[in-house]
């Protein structure tokens, strides 16, 4: 567990769920916020899905992966903030929003 998966973790639990919202309430830049997503989504710790066509092409934009902690993401999250707690600091309260 790094601070910066730490970081990610803890903006998704706070309901940031997508990767630019995330880069926005991290000041983490895309080149380091998108391969950390994968990763963690490719070890269990988020779940992905993209958003229907439909709803973004009404919202004029691209469709949005949307990402929610797993299970074992939570935990993990927790983990990091035993391990950093400056984290816990970083934004309000959580989303009770984990995957189940």
């Amino acid at each position: 567990m790094t601070y910066l998966t730490g970081v990610v973790l803890h903006a998704i639990a706070h309901g940031h769920r997508y990767g630019f919202d995330i880069m926005d309430a991290t000041g983490i830049p895309d080149g380091t916020v998108y391969p950390a997503l994968r990763r963690l989504t490719d070890a269990g710790l988020l779940e992905a899905r993209w958003e229907d066509k439909e709803k973004a092409t009404a919202s004029q934009r691209p469709p949005r992966k949307y990402y929610r902690l797993t299970p074992a993401g939570n935990e993990a999250w927790q983990g990091a903030l035993e391990r950093f707690p400056g984290i816990a600091h970083t934004f309000g309260p959580p989303e009770p929003d984990v995957a189940g």
